[in-house]
């Protein structure tokens, strides 16, 4: 379309004047700090409360989902990397006040601007607190709390999923959770899951005990669980057998030897170190629905971690408004804080039989797992591997295994 000179003229005068408009309406900053904010060391909810919870070990266990010796063997961990310097012009927050906001950030999964209005914090403060603290608890603590695991560690992983969960050389328990996140901007449809929600799905390895042995966070919501196993680094590393698993070795009580495996759900495919269920179209036996009710003793324990970490970390019940960069590191400083937890706080799971009832009350059980069937194509020595720990569930052997359990 072609324009006169005069209508140029015209345009670009109306352009000018847009322009200067906006320039008027916008409002010069009144306050370089609110007098709200100015408050903080005398009404702000670390001045009135903490002190008052220091007093109270139940109530400060409610307030921070830790107990105060967690609190502060943490606080003195990260105590310098969360220290700021005072200026001329204000003084910083304090380190134990910053743990405090991130710790009920997370705690609670309010907003940051509510926690903004308790803590008489400016919320771009609170969004930088709570960003560099998870940042600085997964830099500090992830390679105590969650390192690699040696040799002699998977074999005490194996050790505890028989004594606890009747499944042999069992190194851990799999699972994907979708973390529901406010949609990034300019993302499509890479975000958006099979739930009808934006998500950052979380891959876990956990323990007989519910701690967590190796995490992959970042992923894209729409991605399956199997996809992302494969591409994550867990994943790169257990078929390449760099993970300093053992050899194989014989299965309790018999001469079959079987390599040690991961339990995984219908989502996964069949490997030799990953075990799936049988589907349900091959249910034609009982011998295999014995196998899935053995299968599902030992993989539901992933399913019980997210659960407790939902239930301590409450954040995981909303929707995480945050970039997913910030996100993740979110993420993975739950994860820590819920080994650390443990740790500290020395609480341990044992085996959940209950030894007052007999074995012949647990014979319905193995009817439950009927999953749907799910294609997925497995090798021949993965398929054998399955078939190996299905007749050793069927043997005298295996029966023996789970009757000593209720003695």
């Amino acid at each position: 379309m072609n324009f006169s000179d005069d209508e140029l003229a015209m345009i670009a005068i109306l352009l000018d004047e847009e322009e200067e408009e906006k320039i008027v309406s916008r409002e010069p900053r009144k306050f370089w700090v609110h007098a709200a904010w100015k408050k903080r060391e005398t009404e702000g909810e670390f001045a009135t409360l903490y002190k008052e919870l220091i007093h109270d070990e139940i109530k400060f266990y409610e307030y921070f989902r830790m107990s105060m010796y967690s609190f502060n063997v943490l606080f003195k961990k990260i105590e310098n990397d969360i220290q700021k310097q005072n200026t001329n012009f204000r003084l910083c927050i304090p380190p134990r006040h910053r743990l405090a906001v991130c710790l009920r950030f997370l705690s609670t999964g309010d907003s940051m601007k509510t926690i903004s209005f308790s803590y008489r914090l400016g919320h771009s403060t609170v969004h930088e607190i709570v960003t560099d603290t998870c940042k600085i608890i997964v830099d500090k603590l992830m390679s105590e709390v969650m390192p690699v695991p040696t040799s002699a560690k998977w074999k005490e992983i194996s050790d505890e999923f028989w004594n606890c969960w009747n499944f042999p050389n069992c190194i851990g328990s799999l699972d994907g959770k979708h973390v529901v996140i406010q949609a990034p901007p300019n993302s499509g449809s890479q975000y958006f899951n099979y739930k009808k929600t934006f998500s950052i799905v979380l891959m876990a390895l956990v323990d007989a005990h519910y701690n967590f042995i190796a995490v992959d966070v970042g992923a894209y919501g729409r991605s399956s669980d199997g996809g992302i196993l494969m591409h994550s680094k867990l994943g790169k590393m257990l078929d390449q057998k760099k993970l300093n698993v053992p050899p194989s070795v014989a299965l309790p009580g018999t001469t079959n030897v079987v390599p040690y495996v991961i339990l995984g759900d219908e989502a996964f495919p069949l490997k030799e170190y990953l075990m799936r269920p049988y589907p349900g179209k091959q249910l034609h036996d009982n011998s295999r629905r014995i196998y899935n009710y053995r299968h599902c003793r030992g993989r539901r324990v992933v399913e019980n971690t997210f659960g407790i970490l939902t239930q301590k970390f409450r954040i995981y019940n909303r929707r995480i408004q945050a970039k997913p960069e910030n996100v993740d590191n979110i993420i993975l400083a739950t994860r820590v804080l819920h080994n650390f937890i443990k740790i500290y706080d020395g609480k341990q799971v044992y085996n959940r039989i209950d030894k007052s009832r007999s074995v012949n009350d647990y014979t319905d059980a193995i009817t439950l797992q009927n999953v749907p069937f799910h294609g997925g194509n497995a090798s021949q020595e993965a398929f054998q591997v399955r078939e190996t720990f299905k007749d050793f569930f069927n043997s005298e052997a295996g029966l023996v295994s789970w009757q000593n359990n209720f003695i």
